[in-house]
């Protein structure tokens, strides 16, 4: 079956800027609709890419929408599936593209998504050829951590070496463990990102309140016109 078009949540005013957001393994997410029900950010576009049905080896083989193939649950970070990486990578390479050939300039398309949308959004948004206005990661983690410093040519960290950085993670996530989002967020730094670290005391591997509150907040100051 052929991939998926991503569900597009249109602008209700005047089309200035795009959030790209990424939903995990296996759901699918359309948290515009709270937007659009209390009037906020209506010059914004909100694009829901749709992960292809791929086998999940975790999952017994069993296939189901995933940016990219799991080898184990016990540490995510490693066996990684670079050749499915690299392929999600160059889709949301092409989606930014298309928003930015519909006018939008780069520097207002945010790129970002929950677990393994938040971490395919964060690794394509540090190898982004264009400059993004910002980059966020729910419950997520740094995908091939070892090989990005090699990637991120000059000119990729030229474009993106000022785009902020926006990561929030419950404190009792049993599937991405905090301690792989707080890694992240110190390499990230050590790359010389700026990253906004939020940890929420109680939370699993889920979203809740207070973190769309905080992340509504980022969304708002990071596409201030």
């Amino acid at each position: 079956m052929a991939q998926l078009a991503p569900l597009v949540v249109p602008a209700l005013k005047k089309h200035t800027a795009s959030v790209i957001w990424a939903h995990g393994l296996g759901d699918t997410l359309s948290i515009a609709q709270n937007y659009r029900r209390r009037g906020v950010f209506e010059e914004v576009a909100f694009i829901f890419p749709n992960a292809p049905n791929i086998p999940i080896t975790v999952n017994f083989g069993m296939e189901m929408p995933g940016w990219y193939d799991i080898i184990a649950f016990n540490d995510l970070a490693q066996q990684q599936d670079q050749p499915g990486i690299f392929k999600s990578r160059d889709y949301f390479h092409s989606l930014i593209k298309g928003e930015i050939d519909k006018g939008i300039p780069s520097s207002r398309i945010i790129l970002g998504g929950f677990s393994q949308g938040g971490s395919i959004s964060i690794f394509a948004g540090l190898t982004s050829p264009y400059p993004l206005a910002g980059i966020f990661g729910l419950s997520s983690y740094l995908l091939l951590a070892d090989a990005l410093p090699k990637l991120i040519t000059p000119a990729i960290h030229s474009a993106n070496s000022s785009t902020p950085i926006f990561m929030g993670h419950g404190d009792q996530d049993p599937l991405v463990k905090l301690e792989w989002g707080q890694e992240t967020a110190k390499q990230l730094k050590g790359l010389g990102w700026k990253v906004d670290m939020r940890v929420y005391k109680g939370l699993a591997h889920s979203a809740d309140p207070e973190e769309m509150d905080d992340l509504e907040r980022w969304l708002g100051e990071t596409l201030k016109p």
